[in-house]
């Protein structure tokens, strides 16, 4: 009965992804010399359509989890790295104590590498994410904040627009009841 019960765990154990029984790596080195694999000759290459691009000289990261509940080691990290709300994102050069401090954050945040082009202040990262406007201030008025409400530029414009429309239709009927115009 015990050998029956031992033969069950091992079979479940052996079954398992977890156990020692996983599938071995692939051994890259052998991958990498296979003399059987064709290579590209650096003449059959094609050239790059575009220059070569920057090297990654920054850090890019965002925090996505909050620390609340955490050791007041982790919010302070984060406070170090100028992270205070959650989805705001900072920008570091490569450097080995800012490398630290992300590893010690790492269940947190969001890290990719970027090139020295791709930085952004606050300000620019603000920008970037500001909705587009559905409507064009028309004119602005002395008075209150100098903005017109959106009803109040829709009004406007509606009465700017039937000034007009009203002045061409006025402009049309002079023009055919004048006797002095003729038509040649």
């Amino acid at each position: 009965m015990q050998g029956n019960a031992c033969s069950r765990i091992f079979v479940r154990y052996a079954s398992s992804t977890r156990g020692p029984f996983r599938t071995p790596k692939p051994n890259f080195a052998r991958v990498l010399n296979n003399p059987s694999a064709p290579h590209p000759s650096p003449s059959s290459a094609p050239s790059p359509a575009f220059p070569p691009a920057e090297p990654n000289t920054h850090y890019r990261v965002t925090l996505h989890r909050s620390a609340i509940g955490l050791p007041k080691q982790i919010s302070r990290t984060l406070e170090a790295l100028g992270l205070h709300k959650r989805m705001q994102t900072v920008f570091h050069e490569h450097s080995p104590d800012i490398a630290g401090k992300l590893l010690q954050v790492k269940e947190l945040v969001q890290v990719a590498n970027v090139p020295a082009d791709a930085v952004r202040s606050a300000r620019e990262l603000r920008e970037e994410r500001r909705a587009v406007r559905g409507y064009d201030v028309v004119q602005r008025r002395p008075y209150g904040n100098g903005h017109l409400t959106l009803v109040q530029a829709v009004q406007e414009q509606r009465l700017a627009s039937h000034r007009k429309e009203k002045a061409r239709r006025l402009g049309e009927t002079q023009t055919s009841t004048d006797p002095s115009i003729t038509a040649t």
